[in-house]
């Protein structure tokens, strides 16, 4: 499931392969970009904001690189994903499933079912309302905690998926977050000792950015890698209760909590 770490990992990927780097072909399958063609352009940096990737092109005028620069962003929603390969490679997707492809003299990224796909000149203010982004190198620890603390009646596992108050948690995070800080989604903000989870949940993506599969219990092997998410009617790791399921959220999205009864109150 894409979240902060996703994301972060897969900036990265670009990063290598696109940064730098003049583009040679761009094909955008989508219809609002049909007829977006960006070849000759340089990549100047990709970066991502929270769960929120940028990839920053120059204007099409190499004297005036800042006149007609554009960003493209993207979000990963569900099912997306960002693949770099040499040019020529063949798909690990099939191709029904791209939505946008940049191609340089060597590296071609694809991206693949992309929930969010959109070209912006201002994405500083587009995203300006996402809390302190939790892998940002200017990580505001206190502004986190403000934010958070400002919500008190707010559910802690409503509250940690609420991008406008801190940016990268995702629905895996927010249980293990909370299983590791041994509180119930369920439990108030005023209730939870907001300085700590916030400290965890950076310290916990952090460990996290660059591997190829996440482990909150580190742990490697496949079984064994998360304490309580996907993990319903599964014995807890620490008490040996069974793992429960339920539903914290907004009616009609995925917003799936696993929790132990007896180490979580």
């Amino acid at each position: 499931m894409p979240e902060g770490d996703t994301v972060f990992a897969a900036a990265t990927r670009l990063r290598a392969a696109l940064e730098g780097q003049r583009l040679v072909r761009t094909q955008f399958r989508v219809p609002s970009l049909a007829t977006v063609d960006l070849a000759g352009r340089t990549v100047r940096s990709v970066r991502s904001v929270g769960k929120h990737l940028l990839i920053d092109v120059a204007g099409a005028d190499d004297d005036r690189p800042e006149s007609g620069a554009v960003s493209i962003h993207s979000h990963l929603k569900m099912e997306g994903a960002w693949h770099v390969h040499a040019v020529g490679s063949r798909w690990r997707r099939p191709g029904f499933q791209a939505r946008v492809v940049l191609r340089t003299a060597t590296s071609e990224a694809v991206g693949f079912e992309l929930g969010i796909l959109e070209l912006t000149e201002t994405p500083e203010e587009d995203l300006a309302y996402l809390g302190p982004d939790l892998l940002s190198d200017d990580w505001d620890p206190a502004e986190a905690v403000r934010r958070i603390e400002a919500v008190p009646d707010e559910s802690i596992g409503v509250a940690l998926l609420d991008q406008r108050l801190m940016a990268g948690i995702g629905n895996v995070y927010r249980s293990e977050l909370c299983f590791l800080r041994k509180v119930l989604p369920t439990r108030a903000v005023r209730e939870v000792d907001i300085a700590s989870m916030v400290e965890l949940s950076r310290r916990v993506l952090w460990a996290n950015r660059l591997r190829s599969a996440r482990t909150t219990t580190g742990q490697t092997a496949p079984n064994a890698r998360l304490w309580v998410y996907g993990r319903r009617g599964q014995l807890c790791r620490r008490c040996g209760s069974p793992i429960e399921r339920d539903q914290l959220g907004s009616i009609g999205e995925d917003r799936v909590i696993y929790f132990c009864p007896r180490c979580q109150t």
